[in-house]
């Protein structure tokens, strides 16, 4: 899915044989279920996304229309399976990413052929404290994202899979717990927009809880 050039995978350390899997609750993405994480997407060029004004470190406040001048950056999020592994790269943070496998990391293989990827198994998440961030799907293909509320006390339980059938995209508001976007086809394109300061605080599962977090890869019952 990627251009070809070389790329520096951010990768999780060694993880522990068979951890155990917490499956988030799977919901239909609207208006209403989104509210409290975002934002529904349907026209990005004009989708405002938002950013946080830097916080004052004392009682003297930061002054009129400073503090939320960085903006925000854009450009391509691609998402694409490698077998059982999938991967990531976004390209408005010159970063990419081994976001997670279809079965045990031990026992993932790139080359196994007819693969189950009807979930993926997740090691990491973070949030943005200088801003939200957008995903716009390019192919129009079905997609789940796995989200938190604010609160560095987040746990797996805490977390809300929504699907998404790809006529829209979402736009979740700062201090959100995420990780990407995960599509249920082989590999897709999203018009990503965040904050340019990228602030990233993270959460890392099997670390901090044993687990994985598995996101089921399907359309709500």
């Amino acid at each position: 899915m990627h251009d070809g050039t070389t790329l520096t995978f951010r990768t999780p350390e060694t993880i522990p044989n068979g951890l155990p899997a917490h499956e988030p609750r799977l919901v239909r993405a609207t208006a209403e279920s989104f509210a409290d994480y975002g934002t529904i997407v349907t026209d990005p060029d004009n989708h405002k996304v938002e950013i946080v004004r830097w916080p004052a470190l004392g009682w003297r406040p930061i002054d009129p229309n400073t503090g939320d001048e960085g903006g925000t950056t854009e450009g391509i999020f691609s998402f694409w399976w490698k077998g059982e592994v999938l991967y990531g790269r976004n390209e408005a943070v010159g970063d990419a990413y081994l976001l997670g496998w279809s079965r045990d990391p031990a026992k993932a293989s790139e080359t196994v052929t007819s693969p189950d990827r009807s979930r993926v198994m997740i090691w990491h998440v973070n949030y943005h404290p200088d801003g939200g961030q957008m995903f716009y799907p390019l192919d129009g293909m079905p997609f789940v994202v796995p989200l938190a509320l604010p609160g560095d006390d987040v746990k797996p339980d805490d977390f809300v899979a929504f699907y998404c059938d790809g006529s829209f995209g979402v736009c979740i508001h700062p201090n959100i717990w995420h990780e990407g976007v995960f599509p249920l086809s082989e590999s897709a394109r999203f018009f990503d927009r965040q904050g340019k300061v990228h602030a990233r605080v993270s959460c890392n599962f099997p670390r901090e809880f044993g687990c994985l977090l598995s996101v089921p890869l399907r359309e709500p019952d």
